[in-house]
């Protein structure tokens, strides 16, 4: 009935959707198995995409050749960057999704690749011959063969729900939670541990008194999200923003003991960064409100997301508090929030190409590996279709290093330190955020995306055009030089400083005050000239030339760090040789296998000490 396919990817969220997409445009004959054809890349909680570093991910996942980018842009309502008071590092493309236009597009994108094929089915197990994976197993019994396999089963195994004091098995609202993979696992050697996350009540959009609310609009000129030629927002959808009050925290309190995060029904551990709203009123008590966002689902839906109030107290509790919130006093509740708990697998137990360690051609991606978030998950999924096929074809791996990208920074993060709670990226965590901006995702990326077969020639030209466009106009700002008696009138004219000596239009481009579009004033010629240059290549051109000193210094630390990646580690090394090492430090490195000296130095416990003394012994 199957031919032998060679990726199997098991389940369609995010991860599994990109993973797919992937391993296919390289070439790969792959099934995407999921237990629900409708439900492929479901937004299972807010309808949005990116924000602070989440943004910068789904830049890069599109500078690679995935498809979140251009997914988004087809389907967003909104779209503004975030953190522009802030410098460009900061900076963070967000979108409002319509949900079901979201889920759409990727499924009409998947049947539009031709090397994905589909079923509908749960994969209950795994078929293992010696220690490489060859197939899996179905619920109806079948058996299809695979030369490698990427489980991306989201919050679906073992997942349990949990509203108030009711708990029933399922992966999200109205579908049926995953079994046997976990047990298939674990008999296989892997060590597992339980997570939970949660999501708010959806509401009638029609019930809202939104005169009672403060309206958050879109940016005035949208931006988009993917570096190809997809069309920027013509109309936007405005969200609002309104907040909880202390009789809405004094009736959610009265559903405390009946709550399964406080009374310990629920073992699993909550993201930190998206608490639910009784974990907010418990852990921030002097705080007599909290902001809620009252998002739409779509173009055409009444449906609301009520962003802010996740929660799994009791049904009732959840509709008479949020009744108490200002616009809200007549609303009416689509279905109430929840929490769910499910079976993850600390990422420890993977190499930086989201293989296992302990079964060959078997890669993880997303909630599986202790994740949240779409963004983090779709880029799991991207990387490890991306290295599946490069295995199975016996070509070098694709590991991203963080001085490359965000993506780097997450999987290095998940592999060398672990996580006991769902991780979620943030721009804090990367120390070369001022090269891994939002903007130039394209020119750090889509270079070794076209190397490897994934981004298309098409892609691969525009940002050679990008490339070569801000490198003639940097040249031409440089070229172009004025005399003080000259240009100080002019710059009198404008309130910026005069200069002393001969200037050219690059040096005055470092002055914080001046933009290019200030040189118009200065030079007759400059706005026709302007008018000729994509904006993105202005953007990009402006950026590295008032941040040239500090881009340049954080290019020399990432080729610090780059020289201790480049000490290389046989994965099988022995640390209990070395008795110098700290008891901590041959613990963790025995437990992970590090295959670089810098891989070493960033795993949690081992200390610049045990680096030094590592570096000495590989020397010898």
């Amino acid at each position: 009935m199957f031919q032998e396919y060679d990726v199997i990817v098991v389940g369609a969220g995010h991860a599994g959707c990109e993973a797919a997409a992937a391993a296919a445009n390289m070439g790969s004959k792959v099934l995407l198995a999921t237990m629900n054809m409708n439900t492929i890349a479901q937004m299972s909680c807010n309808p949005a995409m990116g924000g602070v570093a989440k943004g910068q991910i789904v830049r890069e996942i599109d500078a690679l050749g995935g498809y979140s980018g251009i997914i988004t842009d087809k389907s967003m309502i909104q779209f503004r960057m975030l953190n522009r008071s802030k410098g460009p590092a900061m900076w963070s493309p967000r979108a409002q999704s319509d949900r079901m236009r979201f889920a759409e597009e990727w499924r009409l994108a998947l049947e539009a690749t031709p090397n994905v094929d589909f079923w509908q089915e749960m994969i209950t197990g795994l078929i293992v011959e010696g220690q490489r994976v060859t197939g899996v197993k179905t619920s109806l019994g079948l058996e299809i063969k695979a030369k490698a396999v990427i489980l991306t089963n989201g919050t679906f195994l073992n997942g349990l729900i949990h509203i108030g004091e009711k708990q029933f098995g399922g992966g999200r609202s109205g579908e049926r939670a995953a079994k046997g993979i976990t047990e298939v696992l674990i008999d296989l050697g892997f060590e597992a541990g339980r997570m939970k996350t949660g999501t708010p009540p959806r509401v009638d959009g029609r019930s809202l008194d939104y005169s009672k609310m403060e309206e958050q609009f879109g940016d005035e000129e949208p931006g988009k999200f993917s570096y190809m030629k997809t069309k920027p927002l013509q109309k936007q959808r405005s969200c609002w923003i309104t907040y909880t009050n202390t009789d809405v925290h004094d009736v959610l309190q009265t559903g405390f003991d009946q709550s399964p995060m406080f009374n310990g029904r629920i073992k699993g551990l909550g993201p930190r960064y998206c608490p639910s709203i009784e974990d907010k009123i418990n852990r921030f008590a002097e705080r007599d409100r909290h902001q809620i966002f009252v998002e739409p689902e779509g173009w055409d839906t009444v449906e609301v997301y009520v962003n802010g109030f996740s929660t799994s107290l009791p049904e009732d509790v959840q509709y008479k508090a949020m009744q108490l919130i200002p616009g809200f006093e007549k609303a009416k509740m689509f279905r109430p929030g929840y929490a769910i708990e499910y079976d993850f697998f600390p990422p420890t137990q993977l190499n930086l190409t989201l293989e296992t360690k302990l079964i060959q051609n078997l890669y993880f991606a997303g909630q599986i590996n202790g994740t949240t978030g779409y963004e983090e998950a779709a880029c799991q999924g991207l990387m490890a279709g991306i290295n599946a096929h490069l295995k199975i074809n016996e070509k070098e791996p694709l590991v991203l290093k963080r001085s490359e990208a965000y993506i780097g920074v997450l999987i290095d993060d998940l592999i060398n330190k672990g996580t006991n709670e769902p991780y979620r990226m943030f721009t804090s965590r990367a120390e070369f955020r001022l090269l891994l901006r939002q903007d130039n995702a394209d020119l750090r990326l889509t270079p070794i995306a076209h190397e490897i077969g994934l981004a298309t020639e098409e892609r691969y030209q525009l940002t050679i055009e990008k490339m070569h466009g801000t490198k003639t106009l940097i040249n031409d700002l440089k070229q172009k030089k004025y005399k003080p008696a000259d240009i100080n009138p002019k710059l009198a004219a404008i309130d910026s400083a005069p200069v002393k000596d001969k200037s050219s239009l690059y040096q005055l481009l470092k002055r914080p005050d001046l933009k290019l579009s200030s040189f118009e004033q200065l030079d007759d010629t400059f706005a026709s000239y302007r008018e000729k240059i994509a904006p993105e290549v202005q953007h990009q051109a402006e950026i590295q030339v008032k941040y040239e000193t500090y881009i340049q210094r954080e290019q020399e630390n990432s080729e610090k760090l780059a020289n201790l990646d480049n000490k290389k580690i046989n994965p099988e090394f022995d640390y209990q040789k070395i008795t110098a090492l700290s008891a901590e430090a041959r613990e963790k490195l025995l437990k992970v296998k590090p295959t670089t000296l810098g891989q070493a130095s960033r795993i949690s416990g081992v200390t610049p000490a045990d680096v030094s003394i590592l570096m000495v012994y590989l020397a010898k």
